[in-house]
């Protein structure tokens, strides 16, 4: 059966992160009934889309999915599974902050039906956490964890590194500490620095200054090799997973399967009638909800992909996975022989150089790949 996922977009948080550029905003109030309706006809309109596709996966992603009440997290659910057939074991993840509050909180989302929890919790020391701008210390972040390991089954929590100043030291301890009480799945993102955030001001005026190139590349292989030891190898470039215990919803986006995206901003890719769509909403908050009060969805774009566009997406999606790009199932997604978007000139001196791998199977980035891989798919792509 090919995974079909939904993902869902709640894009309102407490406040903004400095280093965040994903669609979330600020409200001093909403009116959670108007959103909850409004999610739920958007689900209407691309289950008539998709009819008999069973989902596998639901994701919860924001902003802060743990701010939205767990009644409307269960109505959410609830239509999915009415408009569409369930797997039997889908994958039902909900992105969460560590604040008490909203810690409070997971009983009741394990009741909506939330079997898998992603909790924000980026940092285990205070003063990295207050310059990230999280509103929670590192006690609350325990104690999440801990409320979350009661709870739910599967689990996971983020961590970003190559914080300013941040030794490799300083780093392995905090992740000796992090796998103390991490369950089957951890992601470890490298802070970088992006255009519109409040860290690229602060950054061009010389106020963040991160490590240099080496010394981030030696951050990336103290996770590597912390997170191997402790059983919880890469799967993906920046999510460390026990064998089996990999984010499924994901593992949709890197492999390059369907899902459908509901909520301001939301992407999604579709196979419809021998084509391959790429959907996207309404990024505003207010437009989107405008949009599907007035015609039932807030699709702004609903753009046929050319199979020579969609094989370079998902070779480029496929490339971030330990296992690489089987050169079967890229073929059948795609239509496209890999060998077709590959630089054959360039690919042979990609291999003597450690970057790549390849065989019977199809080609793979080497964990030194993995770690300058916008620079190996710029060099790979024909």
């Amino acid at each position: 059966m090919s995974a079909f996922a939904v993902y869902v977009h709640w894009p309102f948080c407490r406040s903004k992160c400095p280093y965040c550029d994903f669609n979330s905003h600020v409200r001093e109030r909403i009116d959670e009934d108007a959103w909850r309706q409004a999610l739920l006809a958007e689900l209407d309109h691309y289950a008539e889309l998709t009819p008999g596709r069973a989902v596998t996966s639901v994701f919860f992603g924001g902003g802060t999915p743990s701010l939205m009440t767990p009644e409307t997290a269960e109505a959410v659910l609830d239509r999915i599974a009415a408009r569409w057939p369930m797997a039997k074991d889908a994958e039902i993840t909900l992105e969460a902050n560590p604040n008490s509050a909203e810690a409070e909180r997971f009983a009741a989302f394990r009741g909506a039906g939330v079997n898998r929890l992603s909790i924000g919790v980026q940092a285990l020391d205070d003063r990295a956490l207050r310059f990230l701008g999280r509103a929670h210390d590192a006690g609350e972040a325990r104690q999440a964890i801990d409320a979350a390991r009661r709870h739910f089954d599967r689990y996971s929590f983020d961590l970003i590194y190559a914080r300013p100043e941040q030794t490799i030291e300083e780093w392995s301890r905090e992740l000796r500490e992090a796998m103390a009480m991490a369950g089957d799945h951890l992601s470890v993102y490298q802070l970088t620095i992006e255009p519109g955030t409040a860290f690229h001001t602060a950054h061009a005026r010389g106020d963040v200054v991160l490590p240099d190139d080496d010394t981030a590349a030696e951050l990336f292989e103290a996770t590597q090799e912390v997170l191997a030891a402790a059983g919880l190898p890469a799967y993906e470039i920046s999510n460390h997973a026990r064998p089996g215990s990999e984010c499924r919803h994901n593992l949709v986006y890197w492999r390059y399967e369907d899902y459908v995206g509901v909520g301001p901003g939301a992407h999604g890719r579709l196979s419809l009638d021998g084509k391959k769509l790429a959907m996207r909403q309404e990024r505003a908050p207010e437009t989107w909800l405008a949009a599907v009060r007035d015609r039932g969805h807030a699709t702004a774009e609903a753009r046929e992909i050319a199979p020579r566009d969609a094989a370079e997406e998902a070779f480029m999606m496929g490339l971030r996975l330990t296992e690489g790009v089987a050169a079967g199932s890229f073929r059948d997604r795609t239509g496209v022989e890999l060998d077709d978007v590959l630089d054959q000139n360039r690919l042979p001196d990609l291999i003597d150089g450690g970057f790549i791998q390849r065989d019977g199977l199809g080609l793979r980035a080497t964990r030194h790949g993995r770690r300058v891989l916008n620079t190996v798919i710029a060099q790979l792509l024909a």
